[in-house]
């Protein structure tokens, strides 16, 4: 922050642009900081973009929740004197939607299981056939690859073997 000399004494910045070298002067520093540390104009507008949606939000939430308390306080006694009919419905509506849950759980499983012993195609099997047959061709293309080029490097490779031998042979006699 402050520069200091040989002579053990420190030096502040001059301030915006004065020429002032004032040694004693205790809130330069603090300015520097501030100056080094203000945000930018992007990070202000984000800032205010920050505050203006929280405050529209907590808005909107202490309506909903105002809302909620009033629609409460005035449907409370119906729903106190309606309540013997809304807990059987409930319980009844639950359940049967549970039991029919169920059933069209079972009857997915057992269908499943007929189909894949009986050998049946299942969804995606269509895909499955193809994507192996996509497979199954690359594989027969890459074969017949390598034995055509591969054939061709491996007549050369026993082609210079012997250029090889013959040289080893050359430099250990001589």
């Amino acid at each position: 922050m402050a520069e200091t000399l040989s002579t053990g004494e420190s030096r502040y910045w001059p301030i915006y642009g004065s020429n002032t070298t004032e040694r004693n002067i205790p809130y330069a520093s603090l300015l520097r900081l501030l100056r080094y540390h203000s945000p930018t104009s992007s990070h202000l507008f984000g800032f205010l973009a920050l505050l203006i949606s929280g405050g529209l939000l907590t808005f909107l939430l202490g309506v909903t929740v105002t809302a909620t308390a009033f629609g409460f306080i005035a449907f409370l006694p119906l729903i106190i004197i309606s309540g013997p009919i809304w807990l059987p419905g409930s319980v009844l509506v639950g359940g049967c939607l549970t039991v029919v849950g169920f059933l069209v759980g079972t009857v997915a499983i057992v269908s499943w299981t007929y189909r894949y012993f009986r050998g049946m195609h299942l969804a995606g099997s269509d895909q499955m056939d193809y994507a192996r047959g996509r497979i199954y061709d690359t594989a027969s293309h890459v074969k017949d690859y390598a034995r055509e080029y591969g054939g061709y490097f491996h007549g050369r490779a026993k082609d210079a073997a012997p250029l090889v031998l013959n040289l080893n042979r050359s430099v250990l006699s001589g």
